[in-house]
């Protein structure tokens, strides 16, 4: 089976940094895509940033400049890098890994959340 660890959550004020590693266990394959969503109470969790395999990046609106994904060198893992970071970022804040379907496990895992909050 596969299980996705995220780390590095906290509490940062504003303008402040953090930076959240996903590492994605149990599959000999490489993943598709690895992404960061972020849910806030009271609305729907959304993107934040996903990168794929071949590098490719994609950020919403609200973070783009300020956010940065990228692979690590340890197999399926991701940084996602914030910085100037903003009251509005307070979230819990998951990882999605995605496995090709001719993968041992294939399919989409999500890890447990980690909390970011942003307040003086």
């Amino acid at each position: 089976q596969v299980d996705v660890v995220e780390s590095g959550g906290g509490l940062v004020q504003p303008g402040g940094s953090l930076r959240l590693t996903c590492a994605a266990y149990g599959s000999i394959f490489t993943i598709n895509a690895m992404g960061w969503y972020r849910q806030a109470p009271g609305k729907e969790r959304e993107l934040v940033a996903s990168i794929t395999s071949g590098g490719v990046t994609n950020y919403a609106d609200s973070v783009k400049g300020r956010f940065t994904i990228s692979r690590a060198k340890a197999k399926n893992t991701v940084i996602l890098q914030m910085y100037s970071l903003r009251p509005e970022d307070t979230a819990v804040y998951y990882c999605n890994a995605d496995f090709p379907g001719y993968s041992d496990y294939p399919g989409n895992y999500w890890g447990q959340g980690t909390q970011v909050t942003v307040s003086s």
